[in-house]
């Protein structure tokens, strides 16, 4: 025995002692820590300069960061430092080697650090006999039982269990190595009876071994129940085995009661408030986990975050509702003067229903920025639902819960986005929905838009009545005729025309070139747009109803300025046609496009398309041949038909237009329309074709300021058409002096603006003869024949009124 240990055997040493948390050592026991108290450093240090023994002894309570001497164990086990380790986070990293037990009999201080007189500790000799031995074999078979439930036990250790022979130090060397609670390891420390000690060893391994195997099987148990590849699925089965031991299986019990107390607080009607409990009934009853609960549960959260009872503050005030609009747009007095209509009849009757416009446009007219305008001049919310390319029933009523991933449809979530019942929702596009083997979106839309039903609206998902009467609905559309009819009756439909071209230029002056030279990053004095810029840009570089285009191309212009920015960060720039032209390249739309002559055969005709109006010149080509009729141009079967009725038209004047009769067997004539890739159809170009081949067989130039639409039947006689605003406004962006419109057309004259009336003679006829005598630079000498060459299929009176009526023009 060294000296060291016959002076702590004879009497009580002073040492420094370090207060452990949470650990235990033992004698013969090799631990590694961490050390950061400041206490703990300096009794460190001292020991270190000392003999290096230090008293390592368990704190009574883990929370104690500054333990005193009453909160310290007094059994402890003297160590001998073998390494100390200086981290860079103001740590050390101890390890050291358990000596022998001690026991701190009064501490001389305990600041700076715990400064303790110890006693070494004499343990009683264990005596070999049966009982020692037995009680060695059962620990031993105990200990084997625990590391067949606890793999992680070194196979080092297993073996030195298996070699230790005496109780004391087998219940040392089995405490020092495995896990359990440190106050257990403490009365283990504390019995100095070895045969005693092993026994209270032996309870812990027993109480340890049975916890372990209870985790064994509830792990097993959830293994059973699920697929090995699952891994999140196992991890949650692990968590309901050990809730239902631990008596704590209530989750959809608590989700339920918390769900009722929801529903509860919203005050619903007692249709919607019993549906919705009774499926808080259902939700109660299911296991945790199944699919089933979860459904419910889904359905219910969708259900109580629907506004039933939430309504934004409306505020109609006509005088900032005309100052939003006048600010957001520029012209649409028409359009604008209807929306106020809409406003003013809503505040005088608050409860009105059926708030359902639809505004029919060409794109970029401002249809969208309108309705938005609107919702931020009433107060309500704004929400927009694109229709595009909707060919499923289920996208506008939802889906039934049946059905796996069933969710609501697109009005229900419009409402859920919103947070009111009483919002604006915008259905863009609704001329848009197709309709296959799935449904018919637009017939599921007659519910959504009829104001005498829609106050009970039923989604199949939510299967419970919805109030909406309270939503002002607004439409989109870029063809009306598009629309079903059931549909189109139950909407008030404004319809906006296209810009004029002093109207694009407003736009982009006031709205477009500020608006994109903020977005660019740009000062309005760094960059400077002439106006006759912008006349050239409208006009060779965009040609359509809207200003989208337009606005592209300014915000082309702002891109090719911003390089010359970042490289001189003082220049301005002022773009001029010139300067123009060397940004954006060659114009694509140039003013001689259009023909400036007068020619044969070739006539100016005018077509309606669902982007506005369109020019569509046609070409007739009379030829040697044996009658045949060629028709190209991608034209349709009605516009086919229109040119077959245009021929016989003239065969039936032929006389009186100077045509031989025989021509159709003489010669082949030709109708094309240009641009073939482009289909086209409608009987609106009867007139043109008719004019064109008249031309084509008199030789006569027709004139190439003049443009016409209107259908002809086969007895000369010109039928209205529609679409007379586009096409009049495609006729003024082309320069064209002169419209020859159908008589019946005239009181369409209203809607047309007041720029193109001051810029284009309109000229209403009623006969093919009429228009032939406005659009042919001179009429064809008529033949001299006897009567009986007089074709017999001419009414008498149509040779007398046909060539002498007149062509009245409408005053300016």
């Amino acid at each position: 025995m060294s000296m060291i240990e016959t002076d702590i055997q004879q009497k009580p040493v002073t040492m420094p002692t370090l207060a452990l948390r949470g650990l235990v050592i033992f004698p013969g026991m090799l631990l590694q820590f961490d050390v950061g108290r400041r206490k703990s450093i300096q009794a460190l240090e001292k020991a270190m300069d000392e003999d290096q023994l230090i008293f390592l002894v368990a704190q009574k309570e883990l929370s104690d960061n500054d333990p005193t001497a009453e909160q310290i164990f007094s059994m402890g086990v003297v160590a001998k430092v073998k390494q100390v380790i200086r981290r860079s986070d103001d740590g050390i990293r101890l390890f050291a080697e358990g000596l022998y037990r001690a026991e701190a009999m009064s501490y001389e201080s305990e600041n700076p650090y715990l400064l303790a007189n110890v006693q070494q500790v004499e343990t009683l000799p264990a005596r070999a006999s049966r009982k020692a031995e037995a009680l060695i074999r059962y620990t031993q078979n105990l200990f084997e039982q625990f590391v067949q439930n606890y793999t992680h036990i070194p196979p080092d250790i297993v073996i030195g269990v298996v070699q230790k022979k005496d109780c004391g130090e087998l219940a040392d060397y089995i405490a020092s190595n495995i896990m359990f609670d440190f106050e257990e390891k403490q009365t283990i420390l504390e019995e100095l009876r070895p045969l005693k000690r092993l026994e209270k060893l032996a309870a812990i391994l027993k109480k340890e071994t049975q916890v372990l195997s209870i985790e064994t099987q509830i792990s097993e148990k959830a293994k059973e129940q699920i697929d090995r590849n699952q891994r999140e699925y196992f991890l949650r089965e692990q968590m309901k085995a050990i809730s239902y031991e631990l008596g704590e299986d209530d989750n959809p019990q608590q989700e339920a009661d918390d769900l009722r107390e929801r529903i509860e607080k919203l005050g619903l009607p007692k249709l919607q408030h019993d549906k919705m409990v009774k499926e808080c009934d259902r939700l109660s009853k299911m296991p945790e986990g199944s699919h089933e609960g979860s459904v419910i549960l889904s359905y219910l959260e969708t259900c109580l975050e629907l506004p039933w009872n939430i309504a934004s503050k409306e505020h109609i005030d006509l005088r900032k509702a005309r100052r939003i609009l006048n600010r957001e747009h520029y012209g649409l007095e028409k359009v604008k003067d209807r929306v106020l209509e809409v406003l003013a009849v809503k505040k005088l009757s608050p409860k009105i229903k059926g708030q359902i416009v639809c505004l029919v446009g060409p794109p970029g007219v401002g249809k969208t920025s309108i309705a938005h305008s609107i919702a931020e001049a009433t107060g309500r919310k704004y929400v927009r639902v694109s229709l595009g390319g909707v060919r499923d029933e289920s996208d506008i009523v939802g889906h039934r819960r049946t059905y796996i991933g069933s969710m609501p449809g697109r009005i229900v979530n419009a409402l859920k986005q919103a947070g009111t019942n009483n919002p604006l929702i915008l259905l863009d596009e609704i001329d848009k929905m197709g309709n296959n083997f799935r449904g018919d979106p637009s017939s599921a839309l007659l519910e959504v838009l009829d104001s005498e039903q829609n106050n009970a609206f039923y989604d199949h998902y939510i299967d419970m009545p919805f109030d909406l009467s309270n939503v002002m609905f607004l439409t989109t559309a870029n063809d009306a005729s598009a629309i079903p009819e059931p549909l189109y009756d139950r909407m008030d439909v404004i319809t906006l025309g296209s810009y004029t071209h002093l109207e694009k230029y407003n736009i982009a002056v006031k709205h477009l070139i500020p608006k994109q030279l903020k977005k660019h990053g740009i000062k309005a004095s760094q960059l400077k747009i002439t106006p006759a810029a912008v006349h050239r840009l409208i006009d060779g570089y965009t040609r359509e109803a809207g200003v989208r285009t337009l606005e592209r191309t300014v915000a082309s212009l702002c891109r090719k300025c911003a390089k010359y920015y970042v490289e001189d960060s003082q220049a301005k720039i002022s773009i001029n046609p010139k300067k123009l032209e060397e940004l954006l390249g060659p114009e694509k739309f140039k003013e001689d496009s259009r023909n400036k002559k007068d020619l044969v055969g070739l006539v100016n005709g005018l077509a309606w398309t669902s982007v506005g109006g369109t020019l569509l010149p046609i070409e007739v080509a009379v030829m040697d041949g044996t009658g045949k009729v060629e028709l190209t141009g991608s034209l349709g079967d009605v516009m086919k038909e229109s040119a077959r009725t245009a021929i016989s038209c003239i065969r039936t004047r032929a006389g009186l237009l100077g045509i031989k009769h025989d021509f159709y067997t003489k010669y082949d004539i030709h109708i094309h329309a240009p641009e073939g890739a482009i289909p086209k159809d409608g009987p609106s170009a009867g007139t043109a074709m008719a004019t064109a081949i008249t031309s084509a067989l008199c030789n006569i130039p027709i004139r190439h300021d003049v443009a016409m639409t209107g259908e002809v039947t086969l007895l000369g006689r010109v039928l209205p058409i529609g679409g007379l605003k586009e096409k009049t406004m495609t006729a003024y962006r082309s320069g064209i002096k002169t419209v020859i419109i159908p008589a019946d057309n005239v009181a369409d004259l209203e809607e047309i603006d007041a720029a193109v009336k001051n810029s284009i003679q309109f000229k209403p006829v009623e006969q093919i003869d009429q228009a032939l005598k406005i659009a042919l630079t001179k009429m064809p000498t008529p033949q001299e024949v006897s009567d009986s060459s007089e074709p017999k299929t001419l009414p008498a009176a149509n040779k007398i009124d046909r060539l002498s009526s007149g062509a009245a023009s409408i005053p300016q």
